[in-house]
């Protein structure tokens, strides 16, 4: 199984605690977003859990403690550094701060396991193309020598984001293809593995690379391990990466993005923090009596290793 701390909510940033423990203790409990009486367990053991994929965009509070994790199992760390500023992200630390708390941890866990992410990329008119790859050359110039790759995606015209981010000018094909251009010469000229996520089109002939972000390829060369040859179902339409089990929950970020999909508002978020107990299983509250709880399927994908008849 591959294990996903950060796909819900920045779990690494606002719930470090928690984390911890949970890997301490050996298990978690995580609630159906969809069916909230129904709560999956998951046991946090090697032999449970093929790789933990972190994702955060401030990985300052769990530095200290996170050899408790690394020392025990596979791991990757997604890390997600923007041009945007407060205005945009409220809870992130800024470009400077975020590059220097990225190669504290390129220089704790290595550089083969860090994916440096620029995404979304969105277009204002503060935050125009040009801005974008001067920012992004200037960052590119800092973080080559500490990540594994660099993954974009452009942002995702969905409804809520109309509403939260009315500021935003839609990308055109052409804009995102100078981006692209761009962003693709860049990344050659310091060396950098450059990738898209999700459907975000072919630019291949600017030495972009089209892959899932979240591969047992990607993880397997990080880790120095096999996984078996298995098909990528996604996680979402138009998404090439294996599938994980989030242990995270929705309306729980603090970092209050404009572009979040995964908080319906900042202040839904907010309301939920103070349901959280760092030492409950459960990221948000506790087990209520009418809660059912289900061992979750916890399938290893390694080269080799057979899958038991049941995860109990």
């Amino acid at each position: 199984m591959i294990l996903n701390t950060g796909g819900r909510t920045d779990t690494v940033q606002y719930y470090t605690k928690w984390l911890l423990r949970r890997f301490a203790e050996g298990y978690v409990l995580v609630r159906n977003p969809l069916f909230r009486n129904k709560i999956y367990r998951y046991k946090l053991t090697p032999d449970k859990v093929d790789c933990v994929v972190f994702c955060s965009k401030n990985y300052q509070p769990i530095l200290p403690r996170l050899h408790e994790i690394t020392d025990r199992f596979c791991t990757y760390f997604h890390y997600t550094i923007t041009a945007y500023g407060k205005e945009i992200e409220p809870g992130v630390p800024s470009i400077e701060e975020s590059m220097k708390t990225l190669i504290k941890l390129s220089k704790q866990v290595g550089k083969q396991r860090i994916a440096w992410r620029y995404d979304p990329v969105l277009l204002t008119e503060e935050y125009t193309i040009q801005r974008h790859l001067e920012t992004f050359e200037h960052m590119a110039e800092v973080l080559a020598p500490y990540i594994d790759r660099c993954i974009f995606s452009f942002v995702e015209m969905y409804k809520k984001l109309e509403v939260n981010m009315p500021e935003l000018i839609p990308l055109s094909e052409e804009d995102m293809d100078a981006l692209a251009e761009g962003l693709g010469s860049i990344a050659g000229k310091y060396g950098i593995h450059l990738q898209t996520c999700g459907t975000n089109g072919d630019y291949t002939q600017y030495g972009i690379h089209a892959s899932g972000c979240m591969t047992l390829d990607i993880l397997g060369k990080a880790n120095g391990i096999e996984f078996r040859n298995l098909k990528h179902k996604g996680m979402r339409k138009g998404c090439h990466c294996i599938e994980s089990r989030d242990i995270g929950a929705y309306d729980t970020c603090l970092n209050a993005c404009k572009y979040c999909y995964a908080n319906k508002n900042s202040e839904k978020a907010i309301e939920n923090y103070q349901h959280h107990d760092p030492e409950s299983p459960l990221l948000l509250g506790h087990v209520n009596p009418e809660d059912t709880i289900t061992q979750g399927e916890q399938k290893t994908y390694l080269k080799g290793v057979q899958n038991a008849g049941t995860n109990h």
